[in-house]
Order: C-alpha cells, then structure tokens, then sequence
C-alpha cells in the first residue's frame, strides 16, 4: 500500500511525510481516531517506506510496494516489522517441541493464522483473538529481546501495536521503560480508538497524530477513481452503509456479486429487517428472541456489525421520511415502501435515543463483549422505545 491507496486523512500524511522528510520523525507515535478510519493501513506504509529498497529520495511518493521487502511486509513476514495485537496466552507458552504439539497451542495457533489471513484480505481490520486477555506481557519481553538487534543498513525496525489500549497492566509499564530509553534504530507506532484507556506515561512518550473519520466524500471519490467498476445505486450504498468505517467498506465491496440484490450484506439487512418486524409485531416478540439468539450464535462479529448498521441506516431513512416525504436521498431506495410504512406507523419515536442505544451495541460487540447479552439488551430496548412511540 502506498500513500496513493490511503482514504482521506490528507493533513495527518502530510505531516508524517515532512517529519521524515526533515529528519524530524519521532521515536514513538501514538495514532488514534475512530475504529475503521485507516490508521493502521498508515503505520504500514510508513513501515514500507522506511524498509523500501526503490524508495525514492521523496518521501511523498511513499514505497513502491512491489521489492521483496515491501512484499515481506503485506505478508507480515518481514524481519524489521512486528505487528502486535491482542492474542491468546497459548500461543506463548515456552517449551519443547512435545508442548508445541498439544493441541490447545496448535488450535489457538489456526486462530492466530486465520486473522493474520483476514488481516491480508482487510488491511483495516483490527484483529483480535477473542479469548485473549489483552496484549500480554509475553508479547513485550519479546519486543525487548528484538529491540536489541540491529536491522539491516540504512532501514528502521517498526513495532506496530494493535489496540494499544488493550495492553495489559504488566506488558504496560514494561513498553514503558522501551520507551523511556528507546533505541535508536527503533520506531514504535502505537494504534489505537481508545487512547484514554493507556497510560498517562505512556502517552507522554509518544507523538500524538489524531485520525478522523473518513467522509462520505472521500470513500466516493476514492471508489470512483479505484474501483470504477462500481456503479450507482451500489456506489451509494456502500458509501452509506460503512459510515465513514473502511473496514465495513472493505467488506463490502469484497463481498459483492453480479445480482445486487443477493449480496451478502443485502442478505444481512433483510434480515435486520425481518427481526425489527418480528419485535414490532406482540404476538411474534418470542420470534424476535429467538432470532435475536440465533444472530448471536450463528453471525461473526463484523457480520453483527452489519446486522445493526443496517438498522441504524434504516431508522435514519425512516427519520427522513417522517421529516420530509419527498426525502429523496434514501440509503435503502430499493426499500422505500417499508421505510414509508414505519414512518407513518411510527410516527413520534425518539430518534436520537435509538441511534444512540444502536451505536453502542455495535461498539459493545466491536470491543469482545458477549454478542449475546449485547444483542438481548438490544432487543428489550429497542422494543421498549418503539412501544413508547
């Protein structure tokens, strides 16, 4: 990936670019910003930029990503890079080759390789084992013993971590102490959408370089110049449905088929919609828990993800048309009957207080907590607002 690939966030990359470009580059950064908003695909690039063997003298015109060491890197194989981010303690048990072959370790090792593999499908996912405790104090001691030696002339060794807010307390204080005596050939890029969660300390010792939320005018642009093959009303739809999350884009336009209307994530609002219809109806609220058990047990996290944004983009069409019933700009024009016959069945409903309780369960299931409680919590809710209006 090089800058041409990064969405938006063109005053953060300028000033990344003129501290590398006047030798000004800091020894620790800390990236924050919403989830999805491309901070880690940045942390790479610059990675590839300092490890690159056609960089040219401008760092502007960022890696070439074509050299073996830019390829070692997408491959997170490259020996100047360490990508951390949180994973399960069975994957650092130390001993012999007889531990390693236990099957704990070698199932938790699969897990491990098919986020990496996902990671490679969407450089703007954030991945996480889900039974892991946090960036363990393990993955530390590790970086410390890498730190010590020295990378190849004229290259930097980059230490990225992932969800730094997730480190645990005794893996915090030891990053500290790197931090405080940092070695020279060492640059550390910390990521994270929860910086008040780190220390105060550790913030202290790191460059701050705060991300924003791309726009819907930024992904539009960007898809009209990368991926043309992506027509109106699907353009669109995209746009509005990832809400400024490049994760959720990513899936989408990867998860797109000839037949518009059978794509995956048309699938996943259909049946959003099927539930909502189920909660609205009394004699079908037992339905409702039972699909709202079964979305639990049966959909990944990102695709719970989906399930509520599609509803929250509904509310908000619904909230449109209650407002103006001429409203044209739709995020679900293929639905307009069904949005217009709850928006006149539902006239009066706290919009605001729908769209809250909605966004943070789709923040509750993105930060590991138990879909089922979240999508249970939701459900109550949701129906008892609805009830009310």
């Amino acid at each position: 990936m090089s800058w041409k690939n990064i969405i938006g966030q063109k005053q953060q990359i300028r000033v990344l670019q003129n501290a590398l470009e006047t030798g000004r580059f800091a020894h620790a950064y800390l990236f924050t910003g919403p989830d999805g908003s491309g901070k880690e695909s940045v942390a790479f690039e610059i990675a590839s930029l300092l490890n690159c063997q056609n960089a040219a003298t401008d760092v502007h015109k960022g890696s070439c990503g074509t050299c073996p060491d830019c390829l070692q890197i997408q491959s997170f194989m490259h020996p100047n890079v360490e990508y951390i981010f949180p994973v399960e303690s069975a994957l650092l048990d130390p001993g012999d080759s007889a531990k390693k072959e236990n099957k704990r370790f070698t199932d938790a090792k699969e897990r491990y390789d098919a986020l990496l593999e996902q990671k490679k499908e969407n450089p703007y996912l954030s991945p996480a084992m889900e039974r892991s405790m946090g960036i363990l104090t393990e993955q530390i001691i590790s970086l410390q013993h890498k730190a010590l030696f020295m990378p190849s002339e004229g290259s930097k060794k980059i230490f990225i971590i992932s969800q730094a807010e997730r480190l645990h307390p005794s893996a915090a204080n030891k990053l500290l102490k790197l931090l405080e005596e940092p070695p020279a050939h060492v640059v550390f890029i910390l990521v994270s959408s929860r910086p008040e969660a780190l220390l105060p300390t550790i913030r202290s010792r790191c460059q701050a370089v705060r991300f924003s939320r791309i726009t819907p005018q930024e992904l539009r642009l960007w898809l009209q110049e990368n991926r043309p093959e992506i027509k109106e009303p699907e353009l669109s739809f995209i746009v509005s449905f990832s809400r400024g999350n490049l994760r959720l884009a990513w899936e989408l336009i990867n998860n797109r088929s000839n037949d518009s209307s059978e794509t995956p994530t048309i699938l996943l609002r259909n049946q959003a919609l099927d539930y909502l219809r189920q909660v609205l109806t009394p004699s079908r609220f037992h339905e409702a828990i039972t699909s709202c058990e079964q979305s639990a047990k049966n959909l990944s996290r990102s695709d719970l993800t989906l399930f509520l944004a599609a509803l929250l983009l509904f509310f908000q069409d619904a909230n449109h048309r209650r407002i103006n019933p001429d409203f044209q700009e739709l995020n679900n024009p293929d639905i307009s009957e069904a949005i217009n016959r709850f928006a006149k069945n539902f006239p009066n409903p706290d919009y605001f207080q729908i769209s809250t309780i909605t966004e943070e369960a789709i923040r509750a299931i993105e930060r590991n907590a138990s879909p089922l409680l979240v999508m249970a919590s939701f459900t109550a809710e949701i129906k008892g607002l609805l009830q009310k209006a």
